[in-house]
């Protein structure tokens, strides 16, 4: 296949870009506006590969979209492009409506036509796999079942709230205009080439610098994690085997508190580069809590793993310990962007 990937350079997308160049015969045309978050390094070898093609463009631009579709010609979509940071969202939501929803607009139209021109065999097969979160469905208490392909949305912020709307228009446009679409949606990844704003690089990276670890609250809100390789062969079995109209709920069963992340990775830290001054749960300091910030997700991913026959290979221990790993191996990629980006208090800022 031929497939037309946006957001290739973030931190899933640049994943499923190396998995798709490393495990299969696909080409790939990677679309990506290259905002704060994307970086042409988290492709890899795979960025090197002549069946990959990076375009540099904004999905909101509907010229562009229709160009690139008619060039291209591809089998298939992934679109992975969203702002999804929550704390920026509650700083500035503009950019998350605009790119989470107005870009899946266009970027739906564009699709549309061009699934018009082609033929009946090309389009029967044509897809278009709209990558979401579980954050749509809004927060989960104490006891709760987790959430389903079924749990109704109930988003909680802005950023929440943009891809709530944007799962809505890949539905209609299904359901009204007969555009093959799929929706999965996927709990909190992790792993290498995660920009270090995101809460598991954030703690790692301040624990190795001897700055403070801030956690929300008292850290008992809690998070199912996926590492993101995981996620991104999930998805590529999602495009083969799914079926239009249908959701998946994707995940590993790994939920933890944010507490519990905090001092996983100071221990694992620990182990590997004891700190003379002590252990290194000794930096978590509790910051007031950010607004609405939601208490729990967690995804039941039975129903995916039956119909794909796919299970999420690694626990979070495995995980983590491979992403601290590469954190470790890879100082001046996050080194460069904390210097050059990050020095003011954002990067004291929890994020989950």
């Amino acid at each position: 296949m031929r497939l037309l990937l946006t957001g290739g350079c973030g931190f899933i997308g640049s994943a499923v870009v190396r998995h798709l160049i490393r495990t299969t015969a696909h080409s790939v045309v990677n679309v990506d506006k290259m905002t704060y978050a994307a970086s042409e390094d988290a492709l890899a070898g795979a960025g090197r590969d002549p069946r990959h093609t990076l375009l540099r463009a904004d999905i909101a631009d509907g010229a562009a979209m229709r160009q690139i579709f008619a060039a291209q010609q591809p089998d298939a979509v992934m679109h992975l492009a969203a702002e999804s940071h929550v704390d920026r969202s509650i700083d500035g939501p503009g950019p998350f409506i605009q790119t989470n929803i107005v870009g899946t607009y266009v970027l739906l139209e564009a699709a549309r036509d061009y699934a018009a021109t082609l033929t009946p065999e090309r389009r029967a097969a044509f897809r278009f796999h709209h990558v979401s979160t579980d954050e749509v469905f809004g927060a989960l208490a104490p006891g709760d079942a987790p959430f389903t392909e079924t749990t109704p949305y109930d988003p909680r912020s802005p950023y929440s709230a943009s891809k709530a709307a944007s799962d809505h228009l890949v539905r209609a446009w299904h359901h009204t205009y007969g555009l093959p679409s799929i929706v999965s949606n996927t709990t909190n990844n992790y792993g290498p080439w995660q920009f270090p704003e995101k809460l598991i690089p954030l703690v790692l990276l301040n624990a190795l610098e001897g700055r403070p670890l801030p956690v929300y609250g008292d850290g008992s809100n809690q998070r199912d994690w996926i590492y993101v390789e995981d996620h991104a062969a999930a998805l590529l079995e999602v495009l083969r085997h799914g079926t239009p109209g249908a959701t998946y709920a994707i995940g590993a069963r790994q939920p933890r508190s944010n507490l519990e992340v905090v001092h996983a990775i100071c221990a694992a830290l620990d182990a590997r580069l004891p700190d003379p001054a002590g252990p290194r749960s000794r930096l978590i300091s509790f910051v007031t809590d950010r607004p609405g910030h939601d208490f729990r997700y967690e995804i039941d991913p039975s129903r995916t793993e039956a119909a794909l026959h796919w299970r999420a290979p690694h626990d979070f221990t495995t995980g983590l310990a491979r992403t601290i790993d590469w954190y470790l191996d890879n100082r001046a990629w996050w080194e460069a962007i904390r210097a050059a980006r990050y020095a003011g208090q954002r990067l004291g800022r929890a994020a989950a």
